[in-house]
């Protein structure tokens, strides 16, 4: 028997429920891990600006070999979980993303950080597609909330990770709060094989008809790829203003210290979007809370790019939720253009694909414009692209079902 088959074994006279609820935490914790370790880099960029003297453009290759590692390797990350167990794959990608972090933090230059970065990455691929579908499994039908506090941990670890390290680095070196960062993702990689139960199979009967086998009408064609689109554009937004976000308020005057605090409240932000436009998404639909998300994320970046530094800062919470929100909407439509299909799944991991993809690409753009045109130009190229998801909403809004009035 396979270590997935055995997984997929029952235990007869187990409570499903206590197992269930130690599948969520267990995966929460390693989101929190995991989406810490992305987002910390931002802090990291300035320090390595100073210590390797690096251009916009190497910079964001740097987060880019990241994130591009990450993007690219999720769907072997969940081929080998089928194989394997998610347990194991889990618990050694989270070792290996904090042995990236231990390798940066020896590296001596930039070949070296590189390498170590782009490992980190390649652990970090395993985190997204067998976290959540360990809490989908675990919860089958009723594993919408589940979810829900799945992906709002991740957003935990965005806002605490970078603070903490920014906290760190002022009293330390940036290699020690480095090598902090790989003992801590050392110890989570213990409790994951550790903690987290084995799991069932995942259950078809819970896949859900179709919109189309239940209207008995077919949708136009091609919606998922402008979705994917909108998905991708706005995911090159966010990551190229948090590429600059950093040095934008060091030019400020902020503090490394200030500038963690900066990132945290984007990231407090961030989760707050998740949560009320994924609820404004449903009640108005994705058109209209797209107008919402992405113009006032236009609007936002020219105010922060034009504000002095506590007004500034007082403006990043809100950035935060209309930059972050408009990808609870986009994820939320993946089942309605492609439930009830085997392809569901597959869709889900093309959609993270394509989005990591873009948010590991992107910034190298952005960074080659602002060594060209400086770091002011290329955030308001940001916020253009951000603008660019309009049209597409525009396009898409036909092929998908009204937002259903609300019952009173």
């Amino acid at each position: 028997m396979s270590v997935a088959e055995a997984e997929a074994a029952p235990r007869a006279g187990e409570d499903p429920r206590p197992a269930a609820r130690r599948t969520l935490v267990v995966a929460g914790l390693a989101h929190a891990l995991h989406d810490g370790y992305t987002d910390v880099i931002y802090v990291l960029l300035p320090v390595w600006q100073v210590e390797l003297g690096l251009g916009y453009g190497r910079l964001a290759t740097l987060r880019g070999l990241y994130a591009g590692a990450m993007a690219l390797l999720q769907m072997p990350a969940g081929k080998l979980a089928s194989r394997f167990g998610g347990r194991a794959v889990l618990a050694c990608g989270t070792a290996v993303a904090a042995l990236g972090y231990a390798l940066a933090g020896a590296a001596g230059g930039l070949l070296g950080l590189s390498a170590a970065l782009a490992l980190a990455g390649a652990g970090g691929s395993t985190q997204h597609p067998i976290g959540s579908s360990s809490v989908s499994r675990a919860y089958g039908l009723a594993a919408r909330g589940p979810l829900g506090l799945y992906n709002f941990s991740g957003d935990i670890g965005k806002a605490a990770v970078p603070a903490a390290i920014s906290v760190v680095l002022v009293a330390t070196s940036w290699r020690f709060a480095v090598w902090s960062l790989a003992g801590l993702g050392l110890a989570i990689a213990a409790a994951i094989a550790a903690l987290m139960p084995v799991l069932p199979p995942e259950d078809l009967r819970t896949v859900s008809p179709s919109r189309t086998e239940v209207e008995g009408k077919e949708k136009p064609a091609g919606g998922f790829g402008l979705l994917l689109a909108i998905g991708m554009l706005d995911t090159a937004a966010r990551m190229g203003l948090l590429t600059f976000l950093p040095f934008l308020l060091l030019g400020k005057g902020a503090s490394l210290s200030t500038v963690g605090l900066g990132l945290a409240l984007v990231f407090i932000g961030g989760a707050a979007g998740k949560a009320a436009c994924g609820w404004l998404g449903a009640r108005f639909g994705l058109l209209r809370t797209v107008l919402l998300t992405e113009g006032g994320t236009a609007a936002l970046i020219l105010a922060v790019l034009a504000l002095p530094l506590l007004p500034a800062l007082a403006v990043l919470p809100l950035l935060g939720t209309m930059l972050n929100g408009t990808s609870s909407v986009l994820y939320g439509t993946v089942p309605e253009l492609r439930a009830g299909t085997r392809a569901e799944s597959s869709a889900f991991a093309l959609f993270y694909t394509g989005v990591i993809g873009s948010g590991a690409i992107a910034p190298v753009g952005f960074g080659v414009l602002g060594d060209a045109a400086g770091s002011g130009w290329a955030t308001v190229a940001t916020a253009a692209t951000a603008l660019a998801t309009i049209p597409l909403a525009i396009l898409l809004a036909p092929r998908l079902a009204a937002p259903r009035p609300r019952v009173a």
